[in-house]
């Protein structure tokens, strides 16, 4: 018996390793040249390396404030550098993707630019609020545009492992998503977020809210308390706590503090997973100690197998920047017409929005009163 259970063991250890190993993001045969609209921060430590890496052509940048895309344009070697969004539009070629990476706020601003039926992949969130996502949305439905949203947490390396992993029979059925992050995060990094009147779950939660789309689906509802920090009194709220409402036998829940300034060894940032059959649980190393932060990791374990632990898998690189492989590669697939799905496009991201639209009314609600 205890050589049968070995074997069985050795089995499944081969059998989601091989899952694991050939989790790739999805990649466009021929990849379209892309104009980035935007010269700030994350097209320097996210976009651009990732592009670099999966080979897609970068062929110009344009950014308002003057001489900020000429500046990254001679540090990253891209051909054309514009001071303003139409010259760059005026610029592009007929197959371009354009990338906007701006602030939600500016969102509205640069759209209505864009050739009717352009390809275009925008930076999130979807605008600041629910109505402004509506907007965004009904734009790019008027205008045909081919729309996606960068909610690119759905591919990294190791969201791309856990994946395979569950369609390779491990998780069972999923009853139980949990998402934790308690670590410190520097806000002043972003000056526009300064004054921002939502701030954690808008710009944070935001993409675990989405991440737990992706593999549940829509909730029924959702509960959720978001709160400021009295180290950073000047910020909106940075710390948040939403539960998830799928149904009576799913434990689905997110929880955050970003202002946990104490030593690294009580730092959390993960996502775990756990089904009828074993469970998953990935590290997202990028909060911590962040911008630079640590490796992604990845582990499972196996229910139900006599002295079964924990299993550590390797990782194909990090959410930041490979994770920007995939949305990019996703959007660039659909328009060549590789895929017939896209999972980040503007519809879809639209519904996130509406998730995170309704977890910050629930905090605004009173909480149920003691039946004193």
């Amino acid at each position: 018996m205890q050589q049968q259970n070995d074997t069985q063991m050795a089995s499944n250890e081969e059998r989601y390793r091989q899952a694991a190993e050939a989790a790739e993001p999805p990649r466009p045969k021929t990849p379209r040249p892309i104009v980035i609209l935007g010269a700030g921060g994350i097209v320097r430590a996210a976009h651009l390396p990732a592009y670099a890496k999966a080979g897609f052509p970068v062929i110009a940048v344009a950014d308002s404030a003057s001489g900020k895309a000429a500046e990254l344009a001679s540090e990253k070697n891209i051909p054309h550098a514009f001071n303003s969004i139409g010259e760059a539009v005026r610029f592009a070629p007929a197959d371009t993707i354009f990338d906007i990476a701006v602030p939600a706020t500016q969102i509205m601003t640069i759209l209505p630019q864009l050739p009717a039926g352009a390809a275009v992949l925008i930076q999130k969130p979807m605008g600041e609020t629910l109505e402004e996502a509506t907007l965004i949305r009904d734009h790019c439905r008027q205008r045909g545009l081919v729309a996606a949203v960068n909610f690119q947490l759905r591919y990294a390396p190791n969201n791309l492992a856990a994946v395979a992993l569950q369609q390779a029979g491990l998780l069972g059925e999923l009853h139980d998503m949990e998402v934790q992050v308690r670590t410190y995060t520097p806000w002043k990094l972003w000056t526009f977020l300064a004054t921002a009147p939502r701030l954690e779950i808008l710009y944070h939660s935001i993409h675990y809210l989405d991440l737990i789309r992706s593999w549940l689906g829509n909730p029924s509802g959702v509960y959720a308390k978001t709160v400021r920090n009295p180290q950073s009194a000047t910020l909106a709220a940075t710390k948040s706590t939403i539960l998830l409402d799928y149904g009576e036998w799913k434990r689905v829940f997110v929880v955050t503090n970003h202002g946990h300034d104490f030593s690294s060894e009580t730092h959390r940032s993960f996502v775990q997973w756990e089904g009828t059959g074993g469970a998953i649980r990935m590290d997202m190393g990028v909060n911590l100690d962040y911008p630079k932060g640590v490796p992604d990791t990845l582990a499972y374990a196996e229910r139900g197998v006599a002295g079964s632990k924990w299993k550590s898998l390797p990782v194909k690189g990090n959410w930041f920047p490979d994770a920007f492989v995939g949305s990019m590669g996703a959007l660039q697939s659909y328009v060549e017409g590789s895929t017939t799905e896209l999972p980040v496009g503007f519809e879809s991201a639209y519904e996130t929005m509406a998730l995170v639209e309704a977890a910050y009314r629930s905090s605004a609600r009173p909480a149920e009163p003691l039946p004193l």
